[in-house]
C-alpha cells in the first residue's frame, strides 16, 4: 500500500509531514504505514489517505 501512497506524493509533491496534516494524523501514523507497522489498516484510514490524497479508494484495492 505505501508504494501506491509514496507514488502519489510524489505526483503531487507532498511529504509525510503534509500527508499526516491533510489526513489529522499523528505523523507517527503515516511513518507507521510506510514501514509497515500498520499490517493491515482500517476503512476509516484508507478513507483519510484517500482524501488527504484527493484520490478514489479504487486507488488502494488489490487487483
Amino acid at each position: 500500500m505505501w508504494d501506491i501512497i509514496e507514488r502519489i506524493l510524489n505526483e503531487k509533491n507532498l511529504n509525510q509531514e503534509q500527508l499526516a496534516k491533510r489526513m489529522k494524523v499523528h505523523s507517527g501514523t503515516v511513518s507507521d504505514l510506510k514501514h509497515g507497522r500498520i499490517k493491515k489498516p482500517s476503512f476509516e484510514l484508507v478513507c483519510k489517505i484517500a482524501d488527504a490524497l484527493e484520490v478514489s479508494l479504487d486507488v488502494f484495492r488489490k487487483e
